[in-house]
């Protein structure tokens, strides 16, 4: 008895990242990397039920193993079976779109938080082939091997809890192209966006680093670089995804002047990490009271907005959808996410005939004290009020004054009698500002400033 106990104490167990479980998505023909722990040099065999042939590895002298599975088009349910010193079966997979959720509290609202209809919501939240996987808040000073957290279908009891917007943008694409889909919500309120970038990738900035120094202590989330990312996003980056939904900025008005290059060093270092260019979608943050300036959120804005420079990105405005001003939380979430998805079924599933932006400022010309301000995605443009209010214009000096506006077909002109050369222009530049102006879509226009 004492000998057969040894043998068995020097076998390892295989086991597998948390992501890997029940019930899980797995993204759709794609070449995927599965991966895990067991004994040194023990041989697994991979055999997945779609599929006749069978995948051997081996574990290596760190007790690391993967290996790559071939996915077919989307279907399910399947199983996939691990053999090593023991038997490890995932049953109720199914093979499908996956996305990944981030950002702070307004991806992280839930039903149960408060959204608009929420009963009716609840309710209606019968989609057994869309599945949620909640990534639990972690930090960790080293970039970690696995996250806590557990996939489920979409039910009534699971989704009143999950994130309202990843709700909504699966249903949306559910409802459209009718296969699984599967959302990965690793999302933290209260947290700055230095804390979702690797930390050298600050680090190696000095005007990034010193930056992040402006961020306040807080009692909800860490602050220092790198932390949430090296908890909850590194130990996923083998995990094959279609994209990310992100919607964050609120906690960054502490230091918006530097929100646009530490975004884009986000993108691009998730992309590094994933070994993809993938889609990366994102809402800009609402209308609110802040009080760190009168113009940090139209800040954060619109270093969203240049953002768009970034191949396969692609952005929210949440201004037109935004009731209370007190209320950072913006309990319209179904907006948010039909405008995400809209996004993604345009971009990425051909779905062209879906629209996806909002008049986006592109360039100004000056015609003596007249600008003529030219936008993309402005067909239709209109304004639901007979005085169009948030323009302002600056001479050389780079001071602003109040301007009057008028549209003319797709353009909008700019003019004031205190600006006799203007060289600037901007608008909607205040924390609070919801413009009312649209395309022939409904979708509203962007802040910006040409400075």
């Amino acid at each position: 008895m004492i000998l057969v106990m040894i043998s068995y104490s020097l076998q390892a167990n295989i086991s597998l990242p948390s992501v890997f479980s029940n019930h899980m998505v797995l993204q759709r023909n794609s070449e995927i990397t599965v991966w895990g722990w067991g004994k040194p040099y023990e041989k697994i065999s991979i055999i997945p039920s779609w599929d006749t042939v069978v995948v051997y590895t081996e574990t290596n002298n760190q007790a690391n193993w993967s290996a790559t599975l071939k996915t077919p088009d989307a279907g399910g349910p399947y199983t996939i079976t691990f053999h090593g010193f023991n038997t490890v079966v995932l049953e109720d997979v199914l093979i499908g779109e996956v996305w990944l959720c981030s950002g702070q509290s307004n991806m992280e609202w839930s039903a149960r938080l408060g959204i608009d209809d929420a009963q009716e919501a609840v309710v209606e939240a019968e989609y057994p082939n869309i599945r949620f996987f909640s990534v639990v808040h972690r930090s960790a000073t080293n970039p970690n091997y696995d996250i806590d957290g557990s996939w489920a279908a979409c039910s009534p009891e699971t989704m009143i809890d999950f994130s309202a917007i990843g709700y909504f943008f699966a249903r949306s694409l559910y409802e459209e192209l009718h296969i699984p889909i599967g959302i990965v919500n690793a999302s933290w309120g209260g947290t700055p966006a230095e804390v979702w970038v690797p930390e050298q990738k600050i680090m190696n900035k000095p005007v990034l680093r010193e930056s992040a120094r402006k961020i306040p202590e807080m009692g909800w989330a860490p602050r220092e670089p790198g932390r949430v990312y090296n908890a909850m996003i590194a130990p996923i980056t083998r995990f094959s995804i279609a994209g990310v939904l992100w919607y964050q900025g609120e906690t960054n008005v502490a230091n918006p002047e530097t929100y646009h290059e530490l975004f884009e060093t986000l993108i691009m270092s998730w992309r590094e990490e994933w070994h993809s260019a993938l889609p990366f979608y994102f809402a800009q943050i609402a209308p609110f009271t802040y009080n760190e300036s009168p113009t940090c959120a139209a800040e954060i804005r619109d270093a969203q907005r240049r953002t768009l420079r970034l191949p396969q990105t692609g952005m929210v405005v949440t201004s037109d959808i935004t009731t209370d001003l007190k209320n950072i939380h913006p309990t319209n979430k179904y907006d948010v996410g039909k405008r995400f998805a809209d996004i993604a079924l345009h971009k990425v599933y051909g779905k062209t005939e879906l629209p996806v932006f909002g008049p986006l400022y592109a360039k100004h010309t000056i015609s003596s004290n007249r600008v003529v301000v030219y936008f993309d995605h402005a067909e239709g443009l209109h304004s639901t009020q007979k005085k169009i209010e948030g323009f302002e214009l600056a001479g050389a000096d780079g001071v602003f004054y109040p301007a009057t506006a008028h549209i003319e077909k797709e353009t909008i002109i700019v003019e004031s009698t205190k600006v006799a050369k203007p060289v600037y222009v901007r608008f909607a530049w205040s924390n609070t500002a919801q413009p009312e102006i649209f395309n022939a879509h409904g979708l509203p226009i962007s802040c910006f400033t040409s400075q």
